[in-house]
């Protein structure tokens, strides 16, 4: 196996990633997917401190670069979690280029900052419409889209929500 998790998570590695889920699910390393996380030096250490301190690899990809070393991911011994920044992106991955990570079948959904437009679901869990046709989309791809923080903090299933979307 070498996607142990799939996320979406607005802030992407933080402590709780490392130590909590960490702790749930099997983690060798880390492989973070965003473009503006990648370009920015200071934000990129960051995540590589948080993980590296917790005995993770780290990883901090483009998504381009992601496309290009995708098989190589899933070849590799190494169990990483799979996270994105937002819904779209996590969508261009599992379901446009058609990324099947391992056996993993739930895309975890955790922190989306309320935003102007966005649909609050929970406690920091707000999502706009956009982000709500990709949550559709990665489900009829076959995934469970389940929304939790943590482990034990979680809300449910995006079967409960897709109406507030319009699905």
């Amino acid at each position: 196996m070498s996607v142990s998790l799939v996320r979406i998570d607005d802030r992407m590695i933080h402590g709780l990633i490392t130590t909590r889920w960490a702790k749930e699910v099997p983690c060798d390393g880390i492989i973070a997917v965003n473009d503006k996380a990648h370009d920015n030096p200071i934000l990129k250490e960051a995540y590589k401190s948080a993980a590296e301190g917790q005995g993770k690899k780290c990883f901090v990809w483009t998504m381009d670069h992601f496309n290009k070393v995708k098989d190589k991911v899933l070849a590799s011994n190494t169990r990483y979690f799979l996270i994105t920044k937002n819904p779209l992106d996590m969508k261009t991955i599992l379901v446009d280029w058609g990324f099947v990570p391992s056996d993993v079948k739930e895309v975890i959904v955790g922190p989306g900052n309320d935003r102007p437009g966005a649909i609050k679901l929970g406690d920091n869990q707000s999502f706009t419409k956009e982000e709500g046709v990709a949550f559709e989309a990665i489900a009829e791809k076959g995934y469970k889209v389940h929304f939790a923080l943590l482990p034990d903090k979680q809300i449910g299933y995006w079967d409960k929500y897709k109406s507030k979307f319009g699905f």
